[in-house]
C-alpha cells in the first residue's frame, strides 16, 4: 500500500468559481490531477486530501463535487479546510459520502499499519496579521488536535506509522515551534500533510524535515497538480 496526498482542490461543479483567475497553473488543473492520480494510484492505496475540497455552500452540492473523485483509484481520506463551508455535522458528512471516501474531524482511522488522524488547525503566532482573536482559535484548535492524536493513540499498534492530515501550515515561515508541532513531536507523528498556501508568492518548501517529522506541503498549485507520495 502506497500513500499519496494532495489538497485544496476547490472543486466547483455547481458554483461559478473558476480557479483560472488565480493564474495559469489552475488552467485545466483537475484534468491534470485526475491523469496523474490514475497513473500512480492502485485500488489498495490511500490518497489523503488536506481540505478546501469544494466551493459548495451546502452538503448536497458538495457531495456532487466529491463524486467527481469517486471513480478515481484508491481510498480517499478528507479533512475540512477553511473554505469548506458545506462541512457541518461530521455524522451527516460521513453518511453522505460515497464508498471508499472517508472524513476525519478531530479523530483517526487505521489502514494496514498506518493510522491517519485529522484536524483543520488555524494560523499560528508569527503569521501575518495574527491577532488576539486568531490566538483564541489557535488555542482551541490545539485542543482539537490533541483529541485527534489521542484518538490515533488508541488505534496505533506495534510497528504502525502515524500521519497527521491537517489544512493550515503548523508553523510560520520561520518554522518556529508551535503548540501544533509540539503535539506532533509528543505523539511521535511520522509525517504531517498540509495545504492552504497558494500562489506565486508562497515561500515554502514542499518537504520540511523538522525534529524527526516530515512535513509535506500539498496544495495542488504548489505541487504542479500532481499527487505527492508520502514516504514512511
Amino acid at each position: 500500500m502506497k500513500i499519496y496526498a494532495i489538497s485544496d482542490l476547490h472543486i466547483s461543479t455547481n458554483t461559478d468559481k473558476p480557479m483560472e483567475i488565480f493564474g495559469g497553473n489552475w488552467v485545466g488543473y483537475m484534468e491534470k490531477i485526475r491523469a496523474d492520480w490514475q497513473a500512480k494510484v492502485s485500488e489498495d492505496d490511500l490518497v489523503l486530501i488536506g481540505g478546501d475540497i469544494s466551493w459548495a455552500m451546502n452538503l448536497n452540492d458538495a457531495i456532487e463535487d466529491i463524486k467527481t473523485l469517486q471513480g478515481l483509484k484508491g481510498k480517499k481520506i478528507l479533512i475540512k479546510g477553511n473554505h469548506d463551508y458545506w462541512w457541518s455535522a461530521i455524522s451527516r458528512v460521513r453518511e453522505s459520502l460515497p464508498e471508499n471516501i472517508y472524513a476525519l474531524q478531530n479523530d483517526a482511522i487505521r489502514f494496514d499499519g498506518v493510522v491517519i488522524c485529522g484536524s483543520r488547525l488555524w494560523s499560528v503566532p508569527g503569521s501575518p496579521d495574527f491577532n488576539e482573536q486568531d490566538n483564541k482559535i489557535y488555542l482551541r484548535e490545539a485542543e482539537r488536535l490533541k483529541l485527534s492524536l489521542k484518538s490515533a493513540q488508541k488505534l496505533v499498534q506495534d510497528g504502525d506509522k502515524l500521519i497527521a492530515l491537517i489544512h493550515y501550515p503548523p508553523f510560520n515561515v520561520k518554522r518556529e515551534p508551535t503548540l501544533f508541532t509540539s503535539l506532533f513531536e509528543e505523539y511521535n507523528v511520522n509525517a504531517v500533510i498540509y495545504g492552504h498556501l497558494h500562489g506565486k508568492s508562497v515561500r515554502a518548501d514542499k518537504l520540511v524535515k523538522l525534529n524527526g517529522i516530515d512535513y509535506y506541503l500539498t496544495s495542488c498549485d504548489q505541487v504542479d497538480n500532481k499527487l505527492t507520495e508520502v514516504k514512511l
